[in-house]
Parts: C-alpha cells; structure tokens; sequence
C-alpha cells in the first residue's frame, strides 16, 4: 500500500528550463529532417502556453494532447512558436482555480460546475472541450458488508469537493435509490486520502475519480459498490478551459489544443495497445508521475471505466449537471449555456496526428 500510495505525492509543475533545453534538442532534429523550418535561438523560443491539470485519469487526454503536439511541432522552431502548450501539474483543484482566476495559467482541465460558478461571477472563461467521460466510482472496504447502494444509509462518505461531479454523481444514487443527502454522512477530503482512510476504516466509503479507486482495489482491501459506467455513462467532470483573453489574443493555439485533445480521445479508445503508450507516457515525472501499475488498472479493469472517444459538448447535458449542481447548492443559480462553452473550436477541429 505504502508505495501505491505515496507515489501520488507529487510537485505542481515542470521546470520550464529543463523543458525547453531538451526540446530544443528535439528541435535541432527536427530542423535537420526537414530544413523549411528554422530553428530559432534561445532569445527567440517563445515559453509553451501552460495548461494545468491534476495527475488523475479524468485528465488522460492532456498529457497525450501535450506529447503528440510537441512531437509533431517540436518546441524551438518558428513553426511551433504558436502552437506550443505544456503540462504543469497541480494538487488541488482551490490551486488550479485561483491560477486561472489570477491569469497565471490561461488553460486548465477543471471542474465543470466550478467553470460555470466562475463564470457566474463575471470570470472570463469557457468551456472549449470536455475531457472525458464516466471516470468516477464509490469505493468500499473489501471486508465490508455493503453490497446495495442503500447499505451506506447512516454511513460515513467521502468526497472530493462539494463542486466535484463525483458529489452530484452520489447525490444521483441517492435519488435513484429514494434517499437523501440527510440519510448520509458526507465528509470533504482530498482524493489521495481516501485510500488511506477506508484502510484505517475512518470512512465507510468514498466517491472520487480515478485513479484513487484503483489505488485501493488494487491493492486488495477495496472494492467497487458502484461506477458511472453503469449508472451514468455520459458523466463528464473535467473540462478543458481557457480564459477569453487567450481566445482574443492567440485563436491558433486554443484551436490546435483542441484538435489535439479531441484526436487524443479517438486515439485512446481507439486501441488497447493506445492505452498501455498512454500509460507510460502518462505516468512520467513531467506528467502525473504516478506508478504505471495503477494507471493500468483503471485502464483494464474494466477497459470502460473511463473513456474518451465520445468527447461531444452537448447542451442537454451540461443543462442536467447545472441542475444537479443547482439542486445541491454549488450553484445558487443556473447559468446560461452561452456564458461558460465556446462551441466554436470543437466545431472547427480537424483531426491531429497522434504519432507517439
């Protein structure tokens, strides 16, 4: 358990120098394979547009987005100076938020429902591409007596973050089942925890992404009560946002991380053999830095935990999840679909090459 666990603690980002002294290398290559492009000195690379994101699976496509575009646009030549974007990872959602807010990052993968609060409030930002889709599960002790969903009335139930999907998704299980959130005990708690205290038994269960559910099962003391894959197919929680000042000053980029992300999602679910690349690229330092063996749990067992080839923004569905988030008080108010998606980009995608 020890090292499953601990290999989840990791730092918020990469360092940007290291970064673009190995790609200039790769850039140096490229130039020489094809002698269009010229490489440009260091005084001239422009840094990759940051794009944040947690190290959980809900977040796959990115690493993937950011690999095969830096593979394709080589960081350090003039043809990639406005395409580039990198990965820096962060810890916590609150983190990831208050970047976005502040301008530090001006793209991130986040919360839906904490897209649209933001946007409540007269944040500028949108929506460009889901991320995702199911990813989410309710763990329990393997020991445990629960076997029904209605087994937990009175139980002790984690949850990530009030805005996280996974709490509307427990929320929807207990409606389903003719409960209410009065009829549970539900505690906030960071995901990497969870693990940890349904061992100790200082939870009864948990409801979180992945892949803090396969950490423990795993590890042979947890298993799954429910999944979205069952009970909510279409599930999505983390989308790619960006604020508009990037959408006004530099379109290209927005639109080739679209593109990027979008053929990252087909690539994904298109092969197994995808999947286990996409495992050991994801697991790297300079991306989730997490133990491999994990990540292939969540993407075998089954291989639809979670998917991503069915990336689609539909209206219809962000209007159900506004009403769940309405419904459980994240939201104090809907918002209108307009205010926090731009369409346009997902409209316009053309396909990328996933060449890794």
């Amino acid at each position: 358990m020890g090292s499953g666990l601990s290999s989840f603690k990791a730092g918020r980002s990469i360092d940007r120098r290291l970064l673009l002294r190995g790609a200039l290398g790769v850039g140096a290559l490229a130039a020489l394979a094809l002698p269009a492009r010229r490489l440009l000195s260091p005084d001239e690379v422009a840094d990759p547009l940051t794009v944040g994101g947690l190290a959980v699976t809900c977040n796959l496509t990115l690493p993937i987005a950011c690999a095969a575009n830096e593979a394709a646009n080589p960081f350090g030549t003039r043809d990639a100076a406005q395409l580039a974007f990198g990965y820096s990872r962060y810890n916590g959602w609150p983190e990831l938020k208050e970047s976005l807010m502040s301008g530090d990052v001006q793209a991130a993968y986040m919360l839906a429902p904490l897209v649209m609060d933001l946007a409540s409030k007269n944040v500028p930002v949108k929506i460009v591409s889901i991320g995702h889709r199911s990813g989410a599960v309710i763990m329990v002790h393997a020991k445990s007596p629960f076997r029904q969903f209605r087994d937990l009335a009175g139980k002790r139930i984690a949850i990530p973050s009030r805005f996280a999907v996974d709490f509307l998704f427990l929320r929807k299980m207990l409606a389903n089942e003719g409960m209410t959130p009065d009829d549970v005990d539900v505690v906030e708690m960071a995901p990497a925890d969870m693990p940890a205290a349904l061992y100790v038994r200082g939870i009864d269960a948990y409801c979180t992404g992945e892949p803090f559910g396969a950490a423990a099962q795993s590890a042979g003391y947890a298993r799954v009560l429910r999944m979205t894959r069952d009970e909510w197919p279409r599930y999505m929680c983390c989308v790619l946002t960006v604020r508009e000042e990037l959408i006004r000053t530099n379109r290209p980029v927005v639109q080739n991380m679209v593109n990027y992300v979008l053929a990252a999602g087909r690539w994904l679910d298109s092969r197994p053999e995808n999947r286990e690349k996409a495992v050991e690229i994801a697991a790297r330092p300079r991306f989730f830095n997490q133990d491999p063996a994990i990540l292939r749990f969540v993407m075998n067992n089954p291989s639809d935990r979670v998917t991503y080839g069915d990336l689609r923004m539909v209206p219809r569905e962000f209007d159900e999840l506004m009403g769940l988030a309405v419904a459980a008080g994240t939201l104090p108010r809907p918002v209108a679909y307009a205010r926090y998606v731009d369409e346009s980009f997902a409209r316009a995608a053309r396909p990328a090459s996933i060449a890794l």
